[in-house]
């Protein structure tokens, strides 16, 4: 995981299926964020939902799938792989977002490339997925080991990360935000 925490973003899966699909807004994105210098990197969990939809998914998403797994070192985007106690910190991540009902059983792997993101150190995960972006911010906070982070908003990455193993991501739906926020 080469760069700086503050010079890299997660993607999920959604967005390099937008990839593989050859939407504007994508490919925007991408070449505007790489070229300012961030590392585009793709959490365990999204590689995998990759695979299983180019293996068992149906027309045009398996077309999609694969093609995004063929081209992400055309596009530069860079798989990244955890320890297995990092895996199992974002599990456990996962496991309290479904029990708190902060997302649907169903969406399971959704806390999980939270989590792989937020144990990575990565700042942001960028994605359209409503379940994580209708997360409210509050009880995100809660879910993690000791209440969350102390008040300080500056140090809250740094201080969950010590006490737990996670880091809180900002997550994000469209590029333009990351653009407004200086990202």
């Amino acid at each position: 995981m080469a760069g700086s925490p503050k010079r890299r973003l997660a993607l999920d899966a959604n967005l390099l299926l937008d990839l593989a699909e050859g939407r504007d807004f994508a490919h925007d994105f991408r070449e505007v964020f790489q070229a300012r210098g961030y590392d585009l990197l793709v959490p365990p969990t999204a590689a995998g939902e990759l695979d299983v939809l180019g293996t068992y998914g149906a027309e045009p998403q398996k077309s999609y799938a694969n093609r995004a797994l063929e081209k992400l070192p055309a596009w530069g985007c860079q798989p990244f792989w955890l320890s297995s106690t990092h895996s199992a910190i974002a599990e456990q991540f996962a496991n309290r977002l479904v029990a708190s009902r902060l997302i649907p059983e169903d969406e399971w792997n959704d806390g999980m490339i939270l989590g792989e993101t937020s144990v990575a150190g990565i700042p942001v995960l960028v994605t359209s997925d409503k379940h994580l972006l209708d997360i409210d911010e509050d009880e995100l906070l809660l879910t993690l080991p000791g209440g969350g982070p102390p008040s300080s908003a500056s140090s809250a990455p740094q201080a969950a990360a010590a006490c737990s193993g996670l880091s809180r991501p900002a997550i994000s739906a469209r590029p333009e935000l990351l653009r407004a926020s200086g990202a």
